[in-house]
């Protein structure tokens, strides 16, 4: 029986690997739930090996899958450190780069900056993924992301893009309706339109610094896990907001939001690069990193 494999096999089981599912596995492949099946069965076939379990609804990987899972990735950082090494003298930036973002900063600002990257390297391609969701950096599912605040896993290298805080503010028809808080426990009895992202606790603003951390539970009757509908109803004075100064400046510089409680500092949530703990970094992305770092600010600031 035939036993050598190649590089293709092993893009394919890592996409199989960092899937939730087969289909999600099909998708990303842009192929059909039978041939991402078929393939996956040839494969076990050849290391004469089960890799994923049969008849669970999410994606688990056998004892087997998971050491595959884990050593594929070493080779394939040595295959793109390769790659990326004979290629150097050559000048172009070539292959492809996943980006993960959230969802209003990626629309808003990474999209345009990902989009003059690949005008200036014509031989790069890029892929930006937006989710609500929380980052999950064990299972490899992109080559950088962009995220707002402290990084949720310390063993990511990270490199700091943009400086940024949140800030409470509200519509100027609200605070004339309910007045403005004066001091920070004040929140709590106002209507706060609280934003569900990641898996923090949404509704437990916090405020002050490192040296002196105060924090309040708020409540309101609104919600959202959308950025710009959470906005959007504090444009139309429903309640006080907690938005990342990026989102709302130019709110607050046309007096479509007010900052309420201005006189109290409020913690940093810098936007940071965040890529994995590789030896080496491809040329690709440590250069499209430069980029947002340079760009970014002028975009935000």
């Amino acid at each position: 029986m035939e036993r050598q494999g190649s590089i293709d096999d092993l893009h394919f089981f890592q996409v199989v690997a960092a899937s939730e599912t087969l289909t999600a596995a099909a998708r990303e492949l842009d192929c059909s739930l039978p041939v991402v099946s078929k393939r996956l069965s040839a494969l076990e076939r050849r290391l004469d090996v089960r890799l994923v379990h049969r008849g669970t609804r999410r994606l688990v990987l056998t004892s087997e899958g998971e050491v595959y899972a884990a050593r594929l990735e070493t080779i394939l950082d040595q295959v793109r450190e390769l790659e990326d090494l004979v290629t150097h003298h050559s000048g172009d930036l070539r292959g492809s780069v996943v980006v993960q973002a959230t969802l209003g900063l990626g629309r808003a600002h990474v999209a345009p900056l990902l989009g003059e990257f690949t005008a200036l390297h014509p031989r790069l391609s890029i892929q930006l993924r937006t989710s609500a969701l929380p980052l999950r950096p064990h299972r490899r599912e992109f080559d950088m992301a962009v995220h707002v605040g402290a990084p949720p896993d310390s063993s990511l290298r990270m490199r700091r893009l943009a400086r940024n805080r949140r800030v409470p503010c509200a519509a100027p028809s609200y605070l004339e309706r309910k007045g403005a808080p004066e001091r920070v426990e004040d929140l709590a009895r106002h209507d706060c339109i609280v934003l569900r992202e990641n898996e923090g606790d949404f509704a437990l603003w916090h405020f002050g610094d490192a040296s002196n951390p105060r924090q309040v539970r708020v409540r309101g009757r609104l919600s959202s896990n959308d950025g710009d509908v959470v906005t959007d109803w504090a444009l139309q004075g429903h309640g006080v907001i907690m938005r990342s100064e990026w989102q709302i400046r130019s709110h607050l510089k046309s007096g479509a939001l007010v900052r309420v409680l201005p006189d109290v500092p409020t913690p940093p949530a810098d936007i940071y690069a965040l890529l994995s703990d590789d030896v080496h970094v491809p040329r690709r992305i440590s250069n499209l990193v430069e980029h947002l770092a340079a760009r970014l600010t002028e975009r935000i600031g």
